[in-house]
This record gives C-alpha cells, sequence and structure tokens, in this order.
C-alpha cells in the first residue's frame, strides 16, 4: 500500500469512528503527517483526492480557517462519481432509462406517501402541510409554469424539467436516490436533447410533457402513490419511445 493511502485509510476510519463530523475541519497538512508518521507531499495528495471524491473541501492560507473542511452535501460527490461513470459511454441509454425509471418511480411513491402520512394532502383536513413538503411542492410548481410558457428553448425545456423532476425526488427525502440522479443528470439531458431533436413537433411533445408534469405532481399533492407512480412511468417510457431511442 502507497503511502497516500495509507493516510486515506487512517482519514476514512477516523471519520468512521466519528472523530470529525459534516462541517468540521481536519487538522492541517503538517499537523496530520506528523500525527500519522508521513511525509506533507503524501498528505496533500490524500486530501486531493477526497477532495475530487467530494467528500472534503479544501482550505486555503494559513490559521485557524485553513485546512480541510468535511463537506456536509454527500450528493454533490457521489453525483460527480456516477457522472464520470456515465460520461465514460460504457452505459447506453436504455440502462440510463431504466435506472432513472427505477429510482423516480420509488421516489414519487415515496413523495405522496410523505404527503398522505403527513395529512397533508389536497383537501385533506388539518392545519396545512408541513413546511418542508409546501415548499417542494411550491418549487415544483413554479418550475411547471415556467416551462409551461410559450417559446420555452428547449435548451432551458429541459433543464427545467430536470430541476422539476429533482424536487419530486428531494420530496421522497432520499440523499442516495438523489445524489445518484443528480449524477446521471448530463446523461439524461443529452438523450432527452437527442430525442428532441427527431421529433417532427418539439412545442406539441412539451405542451404534452407539460401536462405529464401536472398530473404527476397532482398526484403527490393528493397523497395518491400509485396514480403517481402511474404517471412518472408512462412519463419517462412514454417519451423513451416517442422519440425512436427505443429502436423501435
Amino acid at each position: 500500500m502507497r503511502t497516500h493511502e495509507r493516510v486515506l485509510a487512517q482519514i476514512e476510519a477516523d471519520l468512521a469512528a466519528g472523530r470529525w463530523g459534516l462541517g468540521e475541519r481536519l487538522p492541517g497538512e503538517r499537523a496530520l503527517a506528523e500525527e500519522l508518521g508521513v511525509s506533507r507531499p503524501s498528505v496533500r495528495e490524500a486530501l486531493r483526492i477526497l477532495e475530487a471524491l467530494g467528500i472534503i473541501r479544501a482550505g486555503v492560507g494559513s490559521g485557524p480557517d485553513a485546512g480541510a473542511v468535511v463537506v456536509d452535501r454527500p450528493a454533490a460527490g457521489l453525483g460527480a462519481a456516477v457522472r464520470w461513470h456515465v460520461a465514460s459511454g460504457a452505459l447506453p441509454v436504455a440502462d440510463v432509462v431504466a435506472t432513472r425509471a427505477a429510482l423516480e418511480t420509488w421516489s414519487v411513491r415515496d413523495a405522496a406517501d410523505r404527503v398522505a402520512a403527513s395529512g397533508a394532502a389536497e383537501g385533506a383536513p388539518g392545519d396545512g402541510r408541513p413546511e418542508e413538503l409546501t415548499a417542494r411542492l411550491a418549487s415544483a410548481t413554479d418550475l411547471l409554469d415556467r416551462m409551461s410558457a410559450p417559446e420555452v428553448p428547449v435548451e432551458e425545456f429541459i433543464r427545467l424539467d430536470q430541476e422539476f423532476h429533482l424536487e419530486i425526488v428531494r420530496l421522497a427525502g432520499n440523499q442516495l436516490v438523489e445524489a445518484i440522479l443528480i449524477g446521471l443528470r448530463h446523461a439524461v439531458a443529452s438523450y432527452v436533447t437527442r430525442g428532441a431533436g427527431a421529433l417532427p413537433s418539439w412545442p406539441s411533445t412539451a405542451a404534452r410533457l407539460c401536462a405529464e408534469h401536472g398530473a404527476i405532481l397532482a398526484a403527490v399533492s393528493a397523497g395518491e402513490a400509485d396514480g403517481a407512480v402511474r404517471a412518472m412511468s408512462d412519463h419517462i417510457w412514454g417519451f423513451y419511445r416517442e422519440t425512436g431511442l427505443a429502436g423501435g
């Protein structure tokens, strides 16, 4: 095992043992080198790897604000790792679509179940939705309104579309699922863009996609899990087939 790998192994063990928590600062390079009995370049190399993985955010300068900080948003690093694997071109579009459909149909069911369990479904008695659910649903509604505006450029529509889907996923509250889908974001945008270019009438398809988004959002807001799952599955697979990406 190379020296920087020993440093990585020790930092991993210390993180797992709770020595440093999310948002906390690691010792500086010199302190870590002395503690582990290794050279500062070995520590520096290990920290660079951890920064690339999204585990830490490296500090600059000296003094109390120097040193690496443990990142408190794990989705960022994991999403980057998935994105790099997708960018290698080893994953076919069909696999990306299938993975997306599996994760998003799970997410939309869980999101609807959370709304229903909170007593916050539209039309339900009570004091209203919890703040988090209200904010997420309001954000999804705003995104849907913006992508429904006339003459939205294709690129902007796709960006808003992805933000809408991520808001639904965040309603489910699973950071790992969110991270994987963030990592797939570029691959999804790529196949959607390619598919949109093959359509005879993008405006017609865009209008239909907005209607489908509305059905998904309505089902989630009403706490109707089965309806939300059907709407999401039909939405994702329908576009894949319509564009000819399914190969027939």
